[in-house]
């Protein structure tokens, strides 16, 4: 489904695409879909959910880049449904890490794929090793099974 719009500044640097309501009608029931986004010959998977009571699409400043597009510029979208299962891609020093804490491994194969995403993002964004290292081990503590109370 196309649809033309503003891309929407929010705060200093966060954009949007507010998604007019037919559309999200269109998508099927419920209000938070997953979706492909096409803008400007360039695709990328989000979801389209409610936001400060209208219907929204974020936009990274790498897919901003990619698309060749900022905010205030008048874009048009095209959206579809995404069916594809979302599958995130575990770096190797992060699954090894996983495995030798027991039952981290499972505690991320249970989180959503938006919360397993940030825990990568956050691993492959650090500019040092020390750094990669001290994000890893802060995810595996994190995923780590509660002990039991005495």
């Amino acid at each position: 489904m196309k649809f033309t719009t503003v891309l929407e500044l929010s705060g200093k640097s966060a954009t949007g695409i507010r998604v007019p309501e037919e559309v999200v009608a269109g998508l099927g029931p419920g209000k938070r879909h997953a979706i492909r986004v096409t803008i400007a010959g360039h695709t990328y998977r989000s979801s389209v959910a409610p936001y400060r009571g209208a219907y929204m699409i974020a936009l990274s400043a790498e897919n901003r880049e990619q698309a060749g597009v900022a905010a205030g510029d008048e874009i048009e979208v095209d959206v579809e449904l995404d069916t594809e299962p979302r599958v995130v891609e575990v770096p190797a020093d992060f699954a090894a890490a996983l495995d030798d804490q027991p039952g981290a491994r499972a505690a991320f194969g249970a989180l959503s794929y938006s919360n397993q995403r940030a825990h990568v993002l956050a691993i492959e964004g650090a500019k040092t090793p020390e750094t990669r290292r001290r994000r890893i081990d802060a995810a595996r503590a994190a995923l780590a099974p509660a002990a039991p109370s005495p």
